[in-house]
């Protein structure tokens, strides 16, 4: 879901690969929506082709996949933007058969996984996607037990400010501990709603993107952003 108007660069997307896995991400290009709209088409094209590409076989290595999911992204966006352009972005795979999300975080503000046991940051596994042609990234794997949630966030939630103070990652996670057992949807819309008191009126300096992914109670996906 996304607040307002857009400003800058937020791309979600996600998509059915096969029947048992979902490609899903969250993109944060650098700078105005006037100077990427041209990189983020790029992007979410090579995101719809590549992710079921790379992911449709029921025999691949998620990890593998992933990584290069991440380097075509790379080269993508270096393409769009004829040179450089800092793209942040978290990656992730979700296999439902197996209740595991492999996933890669290039520079993003830390996935955050809430089950039974508490919230669990997923960390920056390389760099932003746009700077290097050669980067390498990470792609560790999360197991989400029936039950349990992914919530990732953009820059402008994070950063989104009153009298100087910023919502600050601590307060997605204090809203997101208050959510049990909602849906993807609710989830993303209680956060936002919560940037938007905090500001006491809309956030107007990044765009303001969540996205969420619960593993139902019965192991069946529910996923919305």
């Amino acid at each position: 879901m996304v607040y307002g108007q857009r400003l800058g660069g937020d791309l979600y997307h996600f998509l059915r690969a096969n029947p048992s896995r979902v490609v899903f991400g969250l993109l944060d290009v650098a700078g105005s929506h006037e100077e990427n709209h041209r990189i983020v088409s790029a992007a979410r094209q090579t995101f719809q082709e590549v992710g079921c590409e790379r992911f449709a076989d029921k025999e691949i290595n998620e990890a593998d996949a992933m990584m290069e999911f991440c380097l075509e992204l790379n080269l993508t966006i270096r393409r769009a933007a004829a040179g450089v352009r800092s793209c942040s972005a978290f990656l992730g795979c979700y296999n439902e058969e197996l209740g595991t999300i492999c996933y890669a975080n290039a520079g993003h503000t830390p996935g955050l996984l809430r089950d039974p046991s508490g919230i669990t940051e997923l960390p920056a596994t390389g760099l932003p996607l746009g700077l290097f042609s050669a980067s390498t990234y990470e792609a560790p794997t999360a197991a989400l037990q029936p039950g349990a949630s992914l919530l990732l966030v953009s820059r402008g939630v994070v950063e989104a400010a009153y009298k100087k103070e910023e919502f600050g990652l601590q307060r997605v996670k204090q809203h997101f501990e208050c959510c049990p057992d909602l849906t993807a949807r609710d989830i993303a819309a209680l956060i936002l709603d919560g940037v938007q008191q905090f500001v006491r009126s809309a956030p107007v300096q990044n765009d303001v993107t969540a996205l969420a992914l619960v593993r139902a109670a019965n192991s069946k996906l529910a996923a919305g952003a």
